[in-house]
């Protein structure tokens, strides 16, 4: 795989491209250093003999630089925008970028062999080759890879809302729904409830109370939604009777549910869901409130937040799930950097044995943080919410996880960009450009 440090804008290598820094081109792959000179090729011994195997020995005047493998990620990073490398698919982790070749995903199912330049094959010859010879083997099983997307806030209310009756309940989902229904897991926060007596949607509403027609379950289930958050703000809004309804819904559905339930004990609680031989648990809260929105014995509502106790089921259930994952209604900033408070406490959590922390609150995208050997996102962004109102709050967020093997490996971070009140599209190059510097220039990179 080639890779690159995880705070680099480009997504993709044209194979010719690599041929030709390969043979000494001084220009060539410069987008993904400073843009004027070749970048650094870091490669182990062991990945150089490979290379050298199939493509010849390097130029001389090719910038190739022979590291220990466990030191490539962090020496690459040291090197800012002049280094990339290139690293066996098990052998990737979250610090590393993986990029396309000529526009194919190697991260993602379905992969033809054929389509993929850097593939090598093994075999035994000799004498007493059958002694040795086992099942073809592969270090990219696709029965071992488990993607899993999440997302920000959902909210099929007000304009969102309205553009659905006008336009039908795929509407909003139009440009996003293959990227969730190709995952092995879904993931949506739906902060809103649904109830019978809701009323027809309104562009123009004021008050901060919010329900969503039934009918609107259609657009998660289009979705191929597997896993909803509960621990959104509003999921009191219309009582108790809608807020167990929703719940019901969503268990006839076979979803799993989390951050939120049919009282404390349900809100609270830590679920699981397993693809591919991987793991996961889901536990999540609402610091926030307000209180009529929190679960309570016998009362629904989100989980309030218990740090003693989210801390206790992260570290029990890290000893036995591959990747563990916490979530947050957390306080909702208008900015890219993430608050000190904010910091502590999504820290709090890896350190208690999370692997993936997110921030489903943010109606404006954060800051990204690798911590103690877990990925923190402060802020997806909205997902289906009607916040035409600024960048920001246009700006959006899907984060693809790649979890290979029992091992969290890879993460994507696709951009989109709001419009008419409820429709995710995907970026331009442009405008994903104006995003991620500004999320890599608010994480500190």
């Amino acid at each position: 795989m080639p890779v690159v440090p995880f705070p680099t804008i480009p997504d993709e290598v044209a194979w010719e491209e690599v041929l030709r820094f390969w043979g000494g081109d001084e220009t060539a792959l410069s987008y993904l250093g400073d843009g004027a000179a070749a970048p650094t090729l870091m490669l182990s011994e062991a990945v150089k003999a490979l290379l050298v195997a199939a493509l010849g020995e390097p130029a001389q005047s090719a910038p190739i630089a022979l590291v220990e493998q466990d030191e490539l990620v962090d020496l690459a990073w040291d090197s800012r925008p002049g280094a990339w490398s290139i690293v066996p698919f098990d052998q990737l982790e979250p610090r590393w970028k993986a990029l396309r070749i000529d526009g194919v995903n190697a991260l993602l199912k379905g992969l033809a062999e054929q389509e993929w330049p850097l593939r090598f094959y093994f075999g035994v010859t000799g004498e007493r080759a059958a002694d040795v010879v086992v099942p073809s083997v592969s270090n990219r099983d696709e029965v071992r890879l488990s993607v899993l997307v999440m997302t920000g806030v959902t909210a099929m209310v007000r304009g969102t809302a309205a553009r659905m009756e006008q336009n039908g309940l795929l509407y909003p989902v139009e440009y996003v729904a293959e990227v969730l229904q190709s995952a092995d897991i879904a993931h949506v926060s739906n902060e809103i409830p649904f109830a019978e007596s809701c009323p027809p949607p309104d562009m123009n509403q004021e008050s901060l109370v919010f329900c969503s027609d039934p009918r609107y379950i259609e657009t998660l289930r289009h979705l191929g939604t597997d896993v909803v958050e509960l621990t959104g703000n509003h999921f009191q809004d219309w009582g108790s009777e809608a807020t167990e309804f929703t719940v019901r819904m969503y268990n006839q559905e076979g979803w799993v549910h989390y951050g939120g339930g049919i009282d404390l004990e349900d809100a609270r609680s830590t679920k699981f869901h397993a693809r591919n031989g991987n793991s996961f648990s889901f536990i999540g809260c609402n610091p926030v409130g307000p209180e009529y929105a929190w679960a309570a014995e016998g009362y629904p509502g989100a989980a309030p937040c218990d740090f003693d106790y989210m801390h206790a089921e992260l570290e029990r259930v890290s000893a036995v799930v591959d990747v563990p994952i916490a979530t947050w209604q957390y306080w909702e900033f208008y900015h890219y950097e993430p608050t000190p408070q904010q910091q502590e406490e999504f820290r709090g959590m890896v350190d208690a044995g999370a692997r993936i922390v997110s921030g489903s609150q943010a109606h404006h995208p954060q800051a990204i943080e690798f911590y103690n050997g877990g990925f923190i996102h402060y802020g997806l962004g909205n997902f289906l919410f009607d916040q035409m109102w600024s960048l920001g709050t246009r700006q959006e967020c899907i984060d693809r996880h790649i979890v290979y093997d029992g091992r969290h490996v890879s993460t994507e971070v696709l951009t989109y960009m709001l419009e008419d009140y409820a429709q995710p599209r995907p970026m331009t190059a442009e405008e994903r450009t104006e995003l991620l510097t500004s999320l890599f220039a608010a994480s500190g990179w």
